[in-house]
């Protein structure tokens, strides 16, 4: 098994935001998860990834238990994720932002860094080599030298996606990468979560935009009121009553 949790519940006081989620996620495919605002998709994100403990449950990462690990350790294992809003460093250039995914895989100490030593010069020229891999991938090549803070909120979604990438992850986490661009855009991120997938990375995202998923999607997990209400196959997830009326009338499935 890939990537699977079993049970996974998250309360905040009296609030359940995520309630007993048991969920697979297929190694190599695109993974969805989809639901109302407030559904918990997100907060079921940051369990996996290490930012919020769970309440209880557990979350299995290539047979290891990754439960209790904090977010850095779980992300040195091969776990990357993006965030609703980028969290990037907006004053520096595109590819020092990239510059620093990379620098999960390295080893250089405080020492290495005062003497600049050697292995410090090394692991650099392998970060910047690996940026500018994942820049030329993402389509970022013509904005690298740009400041982050002066992009276009598509050229922004790039960028975290590059910098989640440089990270060599065996699998991304994607929290709603579509938001706030326009449908010729959402086209061309569609088309980058693809070849993603392509170089065997496996995907799970978040996203509302109904016509992307179902075009995009292997599998879905329908999430409501913080717990699963269907899995299956963009086909089934379409057909599935229960989903229909989780979104009022179905107008958000269409």
């Amino acid at each position: 098994m890939f990537l699977e949790t079993k049970g996974l519940t998250k309360r905040f006081g009296g609030n359940t935001a995520v309630n007993n989620v048991d969920f697979t996620v297929e190694q190599g495919k695109i993974n969805a998860i989809i639901g109302p605002n407030g559904a918990g998709k997100s907060t079921f994100f940051n369990l996996i990834s290490g930012f919020h403990p769970p309440t209880s449950g557990q979350v299995i990462f290539k047979g290891q238990d990754v439960t209790k690990m904090p977010a850095n350790k779980i992300a040195e294992l091969g776990v990357a994720r993006t965030f609703q809003t980028t969290n990037l460093f907006e004053q520096s250039t595109v590819l020092d932002n990239v510059i620093v995914g990379h620098r999960l895989r390295t080893k250089s100490t405080l020492f290495d860094a005062i003497f600049r030593t050697g292995r410090l010069k090394t692991e650099e020229a392998i970060c910047r080599e690996k940026a500018m891999e994942v820049i030329e991938f993402t389509g970022l090549m013509h904005v690298m030298g740009k400041q982050v803070g002066s992009l276009s909120q598509e050229e922004k979604k790039r960028t975290a996606f590059a910098l989640a990438l440089a990270t060599d992850p065996e699998i991304v986490f994607l929290d709603e990468p579509a938001a706030g661009i326009n449908p010729d855009e959402t086209e061309g991120l569609a088309e980058l979560i693809k070849q993603i997938a392509k170089k065997g990375i496996t995907v799970c995202l978040i996203e509302h935009k109904m016509k992307m998923i179902m075009k995009l999607a292997d599998k879905i997990m329908v999430l409501n009121y913080g717990e699963k209400i269907a899995e299956g196959t963009p086909e089934q997830i379409q057909n599935n009553p229960t989903v229909i009326k989780a979104y009022l009338g179905g107008s958000a499935i269409a």
